[in-house]
């Protein structure tokens, strides 16, 4: 079909906006969960209450020491995890998702 742009009703238009905007988000928000661990990391912190990492890694099962620690700062970094620090010894740091009751 060979459409001409000007010839586009206004309507269509705001469509076609519509659906390349709806792509774009759909696109970022694939973007930030990509990868193989992400999803899981983000549905463990759903089901439990906020974790310390080593919790995290017993339900997590199969995952090496690099892949945890990088995850969880791309995620922070993206604002889709929480991380906080409690001001003791030895140190004390729990994750957990955004929206939660903080702990």
């Amino acid at each position: 079909m060979n459409i001409i742009p000007g010839l586009l009703q206004h309507s269509s238009r705001k469509w076609l906006v519509s659906l390349a905007l709806d792509v774009f988000e759909y696109s970022y928000t694939l973007s930030l969960i990509s990868g193989k661990r992400k999803m899981v990391i983000l549905y463990c912190l759903m089901g439990y209450q906020p974790v310390r990492f080593n919790e995290l890694k017993r339900y997590l099962g199969k995952i090496s020491d690099k892949t945890l620690p990088q995850n969880l700062k791309e995620l922070e970094g993206d604002e889709l995890v929480r991380r906080k620090v409690y001001p003791q010894i030895p140190p004390k740091v729990k994750h957990s998702l955004p929206n939660q009751n903080r702990q």
